[in-house]
């Protein structure tokens, strides 16, 4: 028995309990009750009349970050990281860095044909392959200090803040009609910052009125560190609850709360630096927490390592995930989880250069979490958590079969909320594709 195995012993401690909880919570949260009525063009009820329902993708947003889109070293790579993407994820996170975005002042890279920075695709290269495949793009993140560009170190408040709403009318622009989910701000509880901005009293507010102004029509979301998150105590004096708090009475207008989870600890310190977060009752507790705002939940960036390619390194990296990924799907407020790097080894924290990455051949002894963090291996296979997510997602979070109409033309059944694809299965039948929401009335009629 692989003695990591320990990681689990907060989710195997009352197993059966924690399997119930979260089936009952998918069960209410995620589907409803889905109505069809069939008639001919007169309004006679079709009886009996068989109906295939097939859901082509959930309402719910499982993503990544799409940094990788088109950075591999080979076609060969960069076409299956594409296929693996849209073959697991509905939603994607696009990097919006300022330093990397605009690195010389007023030149912003989002044309496709922008001069080339590693692990950051323009944005208009992003959009492309989201709206070719149906994928809901993320904005990661318009004021996120860490990633100011070098232009702007040492600038006074009211230069930033000029400098800032600048950035946020541009982005505006060119993608608030095609990005629903805007973050406004990133990892603004550094002890440090590299403006006087940064020590503005009303800093976090400023940015969120200042997006409501450019963004009027998108979700507004707040995001920080997984620690701030879920690794303090969960009450309203916690460091982040009382920051989104004072925003929001300062007048912010925040309409939804990101909650990172990165596993970045060493293989020696796993078990000990887990115990918070990898503990049901806590994970519950966070989310109910934050749920007090009524604001949706977006677990924003997950990071689980393998530390390596043996077996049973990767199938408790899967078996985490799996445990994860259902309590946060079971939470009424949660409304997006978003994995970080789906591939091992192109996100090196020490020497990020592409040419020493593929140099290396995937053979890998720092770094371990970034490293192995990934769904799929450095050759793109696919990791035994890609399957495990995919058996979740597409198989047993999933609505698909045939069902038959009552003696009044009716099929009602409980079906999870998303887009389907909707075949009578009668001579001269009649496709067709249905929302089903968990906003909307989800009663529909078809004349056939």
């Amino acid at each position: 028995m692989l003695e990591r195995r320990r990681v689990l012993e907060l989710f195997e401690k009352e197993k059966d309990a924690l399997q119930a909880k979260t089936q009952e919570g998918i069960e209410k949260n995620r589907k409803g009750k889905f109505t069809l009525r069939l008639t001919d063009k007169t309004g006679k009820p079709l009886a009996n009349t068989a109906v295939k329902l097939c859901q082509k993708t959930h309402e719910f947003r499982f993503g990544a970050n799409l940094f990788m889109l088109d950075e591999l070293e080979t076609p060969e790579k960069n076409q299956a990281y594409k296929q693996h993407f849209t073959g697991l994820f509905n939603m994607a996170t696009l990097p919006f860095y300022w330093d990397s975005l605009e690195p010389e002042k007023g030149h912003p890279r989002f044309a496709k044909d922008s001069p080339r920075v590693y692990r950051r695709p323009a944005p208009d290269l992003c959009i492309e392959f989201c709206e070719k495949h149906g994928i809901e793009p993320r904005e990661h993140a318009l004021a996120y200090e860490q990633f100011f560009p070098k232009w702007l170190y040492g600038a006074d408040t009211e230069t930033t803040k000029a400098a800032l709403e600048t950035r946020y009318a541009e982005i505006a622009a060119r993608y608030a009609d095609k990005i629903p989910t805007i973050e406004v701000t990133n990892e603004m509880l550094w002890e440090k910052g590299r403006t006087a901005f940064y020590d503005d009293a009303d800093y976090v507010a400023w940015c969120f009125k200042m997006a409501e102004k450019y963004f009027p029509q998108n979700e507004l979301a707040v995001n920080d560190a997984t620690d701030m998150a879920w690794g303090m105590r969960p009450r309203t004096c916690s460091a982040y609850y009382s920051y989104i708090e004072a925003a929001i009475l300062k007048g912010a207008r925040i309409d939804a709360v990101g909650m990172q989870f990165h596993m970045f600890h060493p293989r020696e310190r796993e078990y000990e630096a887990t115990r918070p977060y990898y503990d049901p009752d806590a994970l519950y507790a966070h989310m109910d927490l934050f749920a007090r705002f009524g604001k949706p939940l977006q677990v924003t960036e997950i990071t689980v390592p393998s530390y390596s390619w043996e077996k049973e390194d990767e199938e408790l990296q899967a078996d985490i995930l799996e445990y994860l990924y259902s309590i946060w799907f079971s939470h009424p407020a949660v409304e997006q989880i978003v994995y970080w790097n789906l591939v091992d080894g192109y996100a090196h924290v020490w020497d990020p250069d592409p040419e020493v990455i593929a140099a290396s051949q995937g053979n890998m002894t720092q770094g371990e979490n970034y490293y192995h963090g990934g769904l799929l291996r450095f050759d793109l296979s696919k990791k035994p958590a890609y399957e495990r997510l995919d058996t979740l997602i597409n198989k047993a979070w999933h609505t698909e079969g045939e069902f038959n109409t009552d003696a009044d033309g009716c099929l009602s059944l409980r079906a999870f909320y998303g887009n389907y694809d909707l075949t009578v299965l009668k001579e001269n039948g009649q496709k067709g594709e249905i929302t089903f929401s968990k906003k909307g009335e989800n009663c529909f009629a078809l004349v056939l």
